[in-house]
């Protein structure tokens, strides 16, 4: 294993999940396809040395995140300036958690949430 390449996120509302990803979040859009035989749209999302995978499918059953269920527990971004980021997002409507220091690195972190609920985490990495 090299690396990560994509993470795949099923979201209920595609246009309010892409319009999140690449206008609130920043992330540039790849590519953006129609999938006909299955009724779905696919975007891929460039997000550092990864990619984020948006799909819409008709009626996608809803995942159970809060209290902790079994499966992907959140998606966490490296970020520089995690107050900037912070004051980004709540100008765009997002709220963010108090931010925390991470016992064991020192670093600090906070979650917020997708459209869709999906937990999500900025991680800030100070360059020393």
């Amino acid at each position: 294993m090299r690396a990560i390449h994509h993470i795949a996120l099923i979201c209920s509302d595609y246009d309010r999940s892409r319009a999140f990803y690449r206008d609130i979040l920043g992330l540039p859009v790849i590519r953006e396809v129609w999938r006909a035989e299955r009724q779905s749209w696919k975007c891929d999302l460039h997000a550092g040395n990864a990619q984020i995978e948006l799909f819409s499918f008709p009626a996608p059953p809803s995942r159970p995140s809060r209290p902790e269920a079994c499966g992907l527990r959140h998606l966490a971004f490296t970020v520089a300036d995690i107050d900037a980021e912070v004051t980004r997002l709540d100008a765009a409507g997002v709220s963010c958690e108090p931010i925390r220091i991470d016992e064991h690195t020192g670093q600090r972190f906070t979650f917020f949430t997708d459209p869709d609920g999906l937990p999500l985490e900025l991680y800030e990495q100070v360059k020393s």
